[in-house]
């Protein structure tokens, strides 16, 4: 077997492995790269491969960065199956659809600007109809169901408790008389997590690749997490503030919702009023609705109960353009969930465009904030911002939670990693998905625990197994 990283090679984003074993080729992953505009639109157009000569697609989950380049690889001339979990599927026929609606108003805002200017105009990667045709190539397959991808290549997924439907992906491969195992985590999730279930231990592995995000930090605790979050909404408050929480579409967001619900029931907390404030955002809670299979024991006992995690009295979700703008005139203290969750895009620079510059309000970071990303300028303590070409001063809070991501800490990470050692099969550890400094600390903790062979791939670099 050949592996080339492709993507989410020391970095976070756009993750991307092809694999060619027995002849064929099967492509791990085809995330959307994040980054700065210019690099970032040159890249996602350009796929690094022949997509007609593409044998399979195996898709970890539904975060664009993971999946967001389907499209692309459909229309570039890939026929064959997308394999995946049905919570994945459904999540990306929302997803999918939503980005190739971004990617067209902005560059239908782009074009009117280029007109003036006598300029030719820019295309999408691709449009709405692009991504409505690759969902005719999804394959839904269960957890725990083996399948078969390519001949000697059986695949099985398995919780990776990251967001609804996220899979580790086992690879059993047998090729010119031997056999061996390669795993994929694609974002590993925690232990604890509310709604969905731990992250499951895959045993008998001999080539390990894994996501390292966060493998040179530590997060807080889900509770520690709540807290902090019931402390800066009171805050907030008492300063007759809103709070913006700039959150993703998927998982993030009925977290947020789902801690609110429960600070609410508490009685210990102000009455104030909470709005998702993105379409996305509203359907894929519905999604979440259709797949209580996903669910953990809490969440479970609360439908058993038969209250709804989604939904309470102070909760409105809004959909039309109306309802987001009006918003922006609401006076007094609420709370607006909104995407982006990294802030490129989206209702979420409205709501930062009129609010930031208030000192009364707070904008809370509760996910990985990508380099070079608005979100991530302002966690670094930019005092002015660009958001549509203007520049805006910061005088809001900025505020950030770690204990809401979604991806496993480097001890979550570190130990995993050892649960999966402990078999005593493991030879080699690839370190993917991290910026370079978190690569490295993983790959420090996991010689410690004494696996010497582990390797950082650059991007576009080929390895044989």
């Amino acid at each position: 077997m050949r592996i080339t990283f492709l993507g989410a090679a020391r970095t976070v984003t756009g993750s991307m492995h092809l694999l060619e074993v027995n002849g064929s080729q099967i492509l791990l992953d085809c995330g959307l790269f994040q980054g700065r505009r210019r690099e970032t639109s040159k890249r996602n157009r350009n796929l690094p491969f022949d997509a007609r000569v593409l044998d399979a697609l195996i898709l970890s989950h539904a975060h664009i960065d993971h999946s967001g380049n389907i499209p692309n690889l459909v229309s570039s001339g890939y026929q064959g199956n997308i394999y995946t979990t049905s919570a994945t599927r459904d999540l990306c026929s929302a997803m999918l659809l939503d980005s190739a609606y971004i990617q067209e108003s902005d560059a239908a805002y782009v074009n009117k600007k280029r007109s003036r200017r006598g300029l030719p105009p820019v295309e999408p990667i691709y449009t709405i109809a692009d991504a409505r045709a690759s969902l005719q190539n999804f394959v839904s397959i269960d957890y725990h169901r083996p399948f078969i991808v390519a001949p000697g290549v059986q695949a099985t997924f398995y919780d990776a408790g990251h967001i609804l439907g996220s899979a580790i992906t086992v690879l059993d491969v047998e090729e010119e008389g031997r056999s061996y195992r390669l795993c994929f985590t694609g974002d590993l999730g925690r232990k604890d997590l509310p709604i969905i279930r731990d992250p499951e231990i895959v045993h008998d592995v001999d080539y390990l690749i894994t996501e390292s995000t966060y493998g040179d930090r530590e997060h807080e605790s889900p509770p520690q997490a709540q807290a902090i979050l019931c402390e800066i909404i009171h805050r907030a408050y008492d300063r007759g503030g809103k709070v913006i929480i700039p959150s993703f579409a998927v998982g993030r967001t009925q977290e947020i919702v789902f801690d609110l619900h429960k600070l609410i029931a508490s009685e210990c907390f102000p009455s104030i009023p909470v709005y998702v404030d993105s379409p996305l955002a509203v359907n894929v809670t519905e999604i979440f609705r259709l797949h209580p299979e996903c669910y953990d024991a809490e969440i479970l006992a609360f439908l058993q109960r038969r209250e709804d995690p989604f939904g309470f009295y102070r909760l409105h979700y809004t959909r039309s353009v109306e309802e987001s703008k009006a918003l922006n005139d609401f006076q007094g203290p609420c709370i607006i969930i909104s995407a982006s969750g990294m802030c490129e895009a989206g209702r979420i620079l409205h709501h930062l465009k009129n609010h930031i510059g208030d000192p009364r309000n707070t904008v809370l970071f509760v996910g990985y904030q990508v380099q070079h990303t608005l979100g991530r300028k302002i966690l670094d303590g930019w005092k002015e911002i660009p958001i549509f070409g203007q520049k805006w001063p910061v005088r809001a809070h900025i505020r950030s939670i770690q204990g809401y991501s979604a991806h496993a800490d480097r001890n979550e990470l570190l130990g995993y990693i050892q649960q999966v050692m402990d078999d005593g099969r493991l030879k080699r550890v690839f370190s993917v998905h991290g910026d370079l400094e978190a690569c490295r600390a993983l790959a420090s903790g996991i010689r410690a625990m004494g696996l010497e062979d582990v390797l950082i791939p650059e991007r576009m670099q080929q390895v044989e197994v």
